[in-house]
């Protein structure tokens, strides 16, 4: 599918060639929108969202109280939900071809390409499945965050962390409670998800996707554009980051704890 007149194409040139060259080494393109705070009411209605169909779901990220692994491009966190929980360690961006074999091949390792109107990053992430209330009882016992992470994660976490930074040295920071909805919305053939982030302070962040295969990626995101502005939703706000967003949040919370 080409680009059409009456939807602008997404990224500028530079964008898309670095996109096209990151493509045919990903397993997945997952394609995001943060949605200005003004508009979430609307975008709910919009799309016939329905918040009681949602999944509550818990986050809590590991890191310093200087925020050392994000700035290193490391992101360590834990999630649950009624029936499930599981942890990630995540390091972007990355470089496919830097990748060794062994860790591509892993069973739960994945190099993901997110993507939004402001741009993309490449990433790639060893994921876990957890017993259903296992972060939980982590968190609520004070056990090391180690303990959550098994030997695969725990290694590739110590070769992607900066110099010094190990998960002894790493602090929980949340929890951040989220309402997951999946849905498919009318006229529109394709799964989408919405998330409600909701943090303690009252703000909240209300982000869109949808995932595609990295062959289909340019032609998804021609068309979900081209669905949601028909729809009447503004894709031209400021996007915010939901991970960063948590980790600003509770890291200024901890380093106020350290100093009284």
């Amino acid at each position: 599918m080409t680009d059409t007149v009456s939807t602008p194409r997404l990224w500028n040139d530079e964008q898309r060639n670095q996109m096209q060259g990151l493509l045919a080494h990903a397993d997945s393109v997952e394609l995001k929108l943060s949605v200005p705070d003004t508009d979430h009411r609307s975008t709910v209605t919009a799309l016939d969202l329905d918040p009681l169909k949602a999944d509550m779901v818990q986050v809590w990220f590991f890191d310093t109280p200087e925020l050392d692994l994000n700035r290193g491009g490391v992101i360590a966190r834990v999630r649950r939900t009624r029936t499930r929980d599981d942890a990630v360690v995540k390091l972007r961006p990355v470089d496919p071809d830097k990748l060794s074999p062994e860790l591509r091949a892993r069973s739960g390792f994945g190099v993901e390409i997110d993507a939004s109107p402001e741009g993309f990053v490449c990433s790639g992430r060893l994921k876990e499945s957890l017993k259903a209330g296992t972060v939980r009882r982590a968190i609520l016992r004070g056990k090391p965050p180690r303990r959550l992470f098994d030997k695969h994660q725990r290694a590739f976490f110590e070769e992607a962390a900066p110099a010094g930074v190990t998960l002894d040295d790493v602090s929980p920071l949340g929890p951040i409670t989220v309402l997951k909805l999946k849905f498919v919305p009318k006229g529109f053939d394709r799964k989408m998800v919405a998330e409600l982030w909701m943090y303690p302070d009252g703000s909240r962040i209300l982000e869109l996707s949808t995932k595609c295969e990295p062959n289909d990626a340019f032609a998804v995101a021609q068309e979900t554009r081209g669905f949601l502005e028909g729809q009447g939703i503004d894709l031209s706000g400021v996007q915010q980051t939901k991970t960063k967003s948590a980790l600003e949040y509770f890291a200024s919370e901890l380093t106020g704890q350290e100093a009284s």
